[in-house]
């Protein structure tokens, strides 16, 4: 699933390692997230979501309903 995690990371100049520890994830998850080899639990997407005070759906693009 499509993102703008590293959009909104590279905006606000955090660290991948300085969202990981915001998000209590390692490194490794936040650069999966960003390249699109992982789906955030809901969870995570949450934390995540309100990490940048943005939604879930403006954080995560959904495409096609196959991801529904």
């Amino acid at each position: 699933m499509k993102n703008k995690i590293q959009e909104l990371r590279k905006a606000r100049k955090v660290t991948q390692q300085e969202l990981a520890d915001a998000l209590a994830v390692t490194r490794q998850t936040i650069i999966s997230l960003e390249n699109g080899k992982y789906n955030a639990s809901l969870t995570l997407a949450h934390k995540a979501a309100q990490f940048f005070g943005v939604t879930i759906e403006e954080l995560f693009i959904f495409e096609g309903e196959e991801n529904l």
